[in-house]
């Protein structure tokens, strides 16, 4: 019960815009991973940016199990296989950007598309966490339970090879 596991990767496309350009990034973001990206919308109106509420501004992906790893680690590829401290919060989860999709290895550039950058954010969980999300007599998780930033840095540096600044 005490093993650390990779729960969830999601991979966000923030474009600030509908129309053709989040078109673009929905259709590399699916190339990329093999899914349907979902759209994302605008929680509040920002006149400055002509935003409106609800309205489209993103694209992303949630990839779970065996295909999470493995997008994982072409996505660490895209970083050198480095990641700041900082990225890691107390709950043991991370997350890291990716200047540019064609740093992705295997990614070629495609002048239709254009350049985009992503945000990846990554959920390790262990075997129990279903206690805290159930519709039945759900439960805090203990604080012994949880996984702190220290056991996230050390999965991650055994599992993936990633150095941690």
């Amino acid at each position: 019960m005490r093993e650390i596991r990779l729960d969830k990767v999601t991979v966000n496309i923030g474009v600030g815009e509908g129309g053709e350009k989040l078109a673009k990034a929905e259709e590399l973001l699916a190339t990329l991973t093999g899914r349907k990206p979902v759209q994302t919308l605008a929680k509040r109106t920002i006149r400055d940016f002509q935003i409106r509420k609800g309205e489209p501004i993103g694209v992303k992906v949630t990839l779970r199990g065996k295909e999470a790893e493995g997008m994982l680690e072409r996505l660490f590829k895209a970083v050198d296989n480095r990641i700041p401290g900082r990225s890691f919060n107390g709950e043991g989860n991370f997350s890291f950007g990716i200047k540019e999709h064609i740093d992705i290895p295997g990614v070629k550039y495609d002048p239709r598309v254009g350049m985009f950058g992503m945000d990846v954010c990554v959920t390790l969980r262990r075997p129990g966490y279903r206690i805290k999300y159930r519709k039945r007599r759900s439960r805090p998780i203990p604080r012994r339970h949880r996984i702190s930033r220290e056991e996230a840095i050390k999965f991650v540096t055994e599992k993936f090879g990633v150095t941690v600044d």
